[in-house]
C-alpha cells in the first residue's frame, strides 16, 4: 500500500525531505505522494518517515486505491534502487 496525503496537510513541507524514494512533491493544494515510488520506506525504516515528521496526525494516511503487500513493497524498493 502506498501512503497518501489528505486535505489536512497544512504544506509545511516536512515530509518531501524525509521520503528516500522522492516520492513526495508539493502539489496544488497540498503535497502529493506518487504510489508508483511510495514504499511505505519497507526496507529503509521501520516506519513511514513522512507520517513521523508530519504535526498532522491525520494528514498522511494509507492510499486505500494501491493496496501492496509488503513483499510487492520490497520488490518496488529493490527496482527503484537500481534506477
Amino acid at each position: 500500500m502506498a501512503l497518501m496525503i489528505t486535505n489536512e496537510c497544512i504544506i509545511c513541507g516536512a515530509c518531501e525531505s524525509e521520503c528516500p524514494n522522492n516520492a513526495i512533491t508539493a502539489g496544488d493544494a497540498v503535497y502529493e505522494i506518487n504510489p508508483d515510488l511510495c514504499t511505505e520506506c519497507i526496507g529503509y525504516y521501520d516506519e513511514p518517515n513522512c507520517s513521523s515528521v508530519c504535526p498532522i496526525e491525520e494528514a498522511i494516511v494509507v492510499n486505500p486505491a494501491c493496496r501492496e503487500t509488503k513483499e510487492e513493497l520490497l520488490k518496488k524498493k529493490e527496482l527503484l534502487s537500481k534506477g
